[in-house]
C-alpha cells in the first residue's frame, strides 16, 4: 500500500483531518501544530484525539507528520527568536505525546551569518534540552535547499546534528524532494547514488518520511519553490521511481504542492496509479 497524503488544516481537529484525507484517497497527512507563521496552538481536545486514534486504526493509517511553524529558528542570532523556538518546541513535544508514536518535522533553521558550526551548536542545544528517553515522538530534521544561511542542505550537516544530541534515536530525517534537488542531490538522474550517499552519511534507516514536491527551479539552484507533481524540473518519472524504490516505498509520502483539495486528490490518485504493489 502506498502511504500517501498531503498537508491539511488542523483548525477542524484530528478526526476531521482523518476523514478528509480518506475522502482524498490517502492514509496519512501532515498538519501545522499552530499557525505556520507562529502564534498559539489551538486548545487540546482529548475527545477529538481519541476519536481520531480509533478512526486511524480502523483505516490502517500510516504515521502522520506534524510540522513546526516556519518561524521556529533555534539557531537565530536573535535571543528572542531562539526563546520563541524553545517555547514552541517544548510545547509541541508535549502535545505530540497525546498522539503517541508519530513524527514531528521542523526546518533546522538559519544561522544568519553566525556560521554553520555555531548554527548547529544552537540547534543541538534546543534538542538536548527537550528530547528525552521516554518520548514516543520521532523528531524529523527536514532536508533544506540551501538558500541563504539555512542549515540542513547537506547530509553532513544533518549527521552533525544527530551526532551532537543526547538522544539520536529520537531523531530522523524527512527528505523533501524539491529541497534536495535544489540543494544539489540529483534524484532525477541518480536516485540510487543519492540514497547510497544518504545511507553512508546518515543511515537509510534514519529516513522516516518524504515531502513529495516538484520544483519550479533547476538542479542545484538553492531555491525553495514547490511545483505540482510533473509540472516542474523533477518530472513524473522521478516520482514514479521514488514511490517504488525498495528503500522508500513503505515510508509516508506527504504532498506539499501548490494545490487545493481537488488538486491533492488528483495527485494522490496519480501516484497511486504509478505505485507497484510488488
Amino acid at each position: 500500500m502506498l502511504n500517501i497524503g498531503c498537508h491539511l488544516s488542523a483548525s477542524a481537529g484530528f478526526l476531521a483531518m482523518g476523514r478528509q484525507i480518506t475522502e482524498l484517497g490517502g492514509n496519512t497527512f501532515a498538519f501545522f501544530t499552530r499557525n505556520p507563521r507562529g502564534g498559539k496552538a489551538r486548545p487540546v481536545d482529548e475527545a477529538d484525539i481519541k476519536a481520531y486514534t480509533d478512526f486511524a486504526q480502523k483505516h490502517a493509517f500510516a504515521k502522520i507528520v506534524a510540522h513546526s511553524p516556519y518561524t521556529l529558528n533555534p539557531c537565530s542570532p536573535d535571543k528572542h527568536t531562539r526563546e520563541f523556538a524553545h517555547m514552541v518546541f517544548e510545547d509541541d513535544m508535549k502535545r505530540m505525546e497525546l498522539i503517541p508514536g508519530n513524527y514531528y518535522n521542523f526546518h533546522p533553521g538559519s544561522h544568519v551569518g553566525q556560521g554553520e558550526e555555531q548554527g548547529i551548536s544552537l540547534i543541538c542545544e534546543m534538542l538536548n534540552k527537550y528530547l528525552n528517553e521516554a518520548q514516543t515522538t520521532t523528531v524529523l530534521l527536514e532536508t533544506m535547499s540551501g538558500k541563504g544561511s539555512e542549515i540542513g542542505s547537506s547530509f553532513e550537516q544533518l549527521r552533525l546534528i544527530m551526532d551532537n544530541t543526547s538522544f539520536p534515536d529520537k531523531l530522523g530525517i524527512c527528505l523533501d524532494t524539491c529541497h534536495v534537488y535544489d540543494a544539489g542531490y540529483d534524484i532525477v538522474n541518480d536516485l540510487d547514488g543519492v540514497l547510497e550517499q544518504f545511507d553512508k552519511i546518515i543511515g537509510i534507516t534514519n529516513l522516516k518520511a518524504l515531502h513529495v514536491n516538484d520544483s519550479k527551479n533547476p538542479y542545484q539552484s538553492h531555491k525553495d519553490r514547490h511545483e505540482k507533481i510533473g509540472k516542474g524540473f523533477l518530472g513524473i518519472k522521478t516520482f514514479e521511481n521514488l514511490i517504488n524504490h525498495p528503500k522508500l516505498k513503505n515510508l509516508p509520502f506527504i504532498l506539499e504542492t501548490p494545490n487545493d483539495l481537488d488538486g491533492y486528490a488528483a495527485e494522490i490518485a496519480l501516484l497511486k496509479r504509478l505505485y507497484k504493489e510488488t
